[in-house]
């Protein structure tokens, strides 16, 4: 397996790789340019977010500046609102679903360390992808750790750091984040 391949799969990998060296590259040169076109460079920013992210989505806007690892690895749905300073470390794949909405400071972490110092200093890393639902609404300041799945229909009170998986149809919020109450969407 490559280094990229490890990488995406969830095992140990070398991010000095000379592959995701350039990868990263390539992605902090695309994300420079978006972040400082001027909003009426409708064209210029649409193509700029198509090269970075790989994708079309429908009606994706993002707030800059953004930052991400590589973009490659994140999948949008459509009608997709990312408010100012949206970081998305995408080491791993991070899905997004339609109608969803990110304050500011939105914060989405796949990338992670062994635990045990020696592998931790040997500069190797893992990643664990990210699913967020459908409808979903993170406020401002939200972190998103590691191999959370978020359910359709979420909010995710501002400020709340999400350590773990949480079902469709709630509010969650807190450090850890946890369900403050059940929406009926019935």
């Amino acid at each position: 397996m490559t280094e990229k391949e490890k990488m995406i799969s969830g095992e140990l990998y070398n991010p000095s790789d000379v592959q995701l060296v350039e990868d990263r590259r390539h992605a902090r040169t695309t994300f420079g340019e978006y972040n400082k076109s001027h909003p009426d460079e409708k064209e210029n920013r649409t193509q700029l977010l198509e090269e970075l992210l790989e994708s079309k989505p429908r009606n994706l806007y993002i707030e800059p500046p953004f930052y991400c690892d590589y973009g490659y690895n994140i999948q949008l749905g459509d009608h997709v609102y990312m408010n100012y300073n949206c970081c998305i470390l995408d080491v791993s794949i991070v899905k997004i679903g339609d109608n969803t909405m990110f304050g500011p400071n939105v914060q989405i972490y796949t990338a992670t360390h062994p635990l045990e110092y020696k592998a931790r200093n040997s500069g190797v890393e893992y990643a664990k992808p990210i699913t967020i639902g459908n409808n979903v609404w993170i406020g401002g300041n939200a972190t998103i750790c590691p191999g959370v799945i978020i359910g359709n229909n979420v909010v995710v009170a501002a400020g709340s750091v999400v350590t773990k998986s949480f079902p469709d149809d709630v509010v969650i919020g807190g450090n850890p984040a946890k369900i403050i109450k059940s929406i009926d969407n019935s």
